[in-house]
């Protein structure tokens, strides 16, 4: 069968973290980075693809977004990919962290799908078939993030934003602009403590004094949402999901509930750097599921209050719990599937979705969730597409 939308792979064979205009690291470590005019090698596999698979979520345990992934198979009849081939036309360029592009074109529009870069080349050659195949086994820049420290964050003063405390510490590894999408913070930050840290855990620091959220984008750009967008992005109106018979919502595959503790905080203490900590906790919650605490030290916030305030909040989000819908399936290869393809490729962080199951017994449930993760598995023949749900992350604005 046909596949719906038409799987486009590009790797990148030069150095850096853009995949266009290059930037060539002068030292071979990220934070020493200096402007080049390296002509991209873009290389353009598509047609030789086997499989791709691909992973962007938010931890519903860590409560915070982590590293998308992807591993693509492409089957390799030359040994073009295999590292060791010195005769290879891309040698001595297949090396680790070079960038990778997945995108879908669907009736002549591009959707991004991950970008990243290949930290393993994996080359098999089984003795049963004629050709190699190499599987690229890839991560979003969080993998850039984590492998690099920061000591003190050059520029990062008191009374800033949290937008822009998180582009200072983008700076300070020379993350191109051309790659970030950062809104302006609702919180202000105090100077910046110091300390060695990853780049990573430094901005997530940020990202929870904010209650904002941090990730890459499905076209490899460093986003920050601020509080107000987390919490204004319920408002919009869904995209619609019901296995009801006669329903004209999009149709799912399968569906995946849950009912349990994971999402309950009842009790919260924050404490910012050179503070007093801050303690929020719902008896009411306690009582019914005992206590379920998190801390929070170290924080930005610059005064006492504004601790306070991002404990209340976040107890008063997720002090209660409910049957969660954790994820729906969609079969995008199913015939007149087209707002359920359009779906698969454009939902992303924080879109709202209204999702009816029509199950067993006479029992109808309907939820308003936010979408917080995507995955595709694609071959030649299938496609499908797993979108993962979350209530929503923040109930009131404070």
């Amino acid at each position: 069968m046909a596949l719906p939308a038409t799987p486009i792979v590009k790797i990148n064979l030069t150095q850096g973290a853009s995949f266009g205009t290059v930037m060539v690291l002068g030292t071979g470590q990220l934070g020493f980075a200096e402007l080049g005019t390296v002509v991209p090698d873009i290389v353009d596999v598509s047609a030789d693809v086997l499989k791709i698979s691909t992973r962007r979520e938010r931890n519903l345990l860590q409560d915070k977004y982590i590293s998308a992934t992807a591993v693509v198979r492409v089957n390799d009849p030359t040994g073009s990919f295999n590292p060791q081939n010195t005769s290879s036309i891309y040698y001595p360029d297949i090396q680790p962290l070079r960038k990778i592009q997945v995108q879908a074109n669907y009736g002549g529009t591009l959707y991004p799908i991950f970008s990243g870069y290949i930290t393993e080349y994996k080359y098999t050659y089984p003795t049963s078939q004629e050709t190699g195949f190499v599987d690229f086994i890839c991560y979003d820049a969080f993998r850039l993030f984590f492998n690099s420290n920061v000591t003190t964050v050059t520029g990062a003063t008191a009374g800033q934003d949290t937008g822009t405390r998180i582009g200072k510490i983008l700076d300070m590894v020379s993350f191109p602009n051309s790659q970030r999408s950062i809104q302006t913070g609702n919180t202000t930050c105090q100077v910046d403590p110091g300390g060695t840290r990853s780049v990573l855990q430094a901005i997530q620091t940020v990202e929870f004094t904010e209650q904002g959220s941090f990730y890459i984008d499905r076209a490899g750009n460093a986003t920050f949402k601020n509080r107000q967008y987390v919490v204004d992005a319920q408002s919009a109106s869904p995209t619609k999901f019901s296995n009801a018979t006669g329903s004209s919502d999009i149709n799912y595959a399968g569906i995946q509930f849950a009912f349990d503790d994971k999402t309950i905080v009842n009790s919260a203490t924050v404490t910012r750097v050179g503070g007093t900590a801050q303690t929020y906790s719902d008896a009411t919650s306690i009582a019914s599921y005992f206590t379920h605490a998190i801390t929070a030290p170290d924080m930005l916030m610059q005064t006492d209050a504004n601790a306070l305030a991002l404990a209340t909040a976040y107890v008063t989000s997720r002090k209660q719990t409910t049957i969660r819908i954790d994820s729906i399936t969609l079969d995008l290869v199913t015939l007149g599937y087209g707002p359920g393809v359009t779906a698969a490729l454009d939902l992303d962080f924080f879109d709202t979705m209204e999702i009816t199951n029509d199950g067993q017994g006479g029992s109808t449930i309907v939820k308003t969730l936010q979408c917080q993760g995507i995955g595709h598995d694609i071959t030649p023949n299938t496609w499908v597409t797993a979108i993962t749900t979350q209530e929503p992350l923040l109930d009131v604005m404070y």
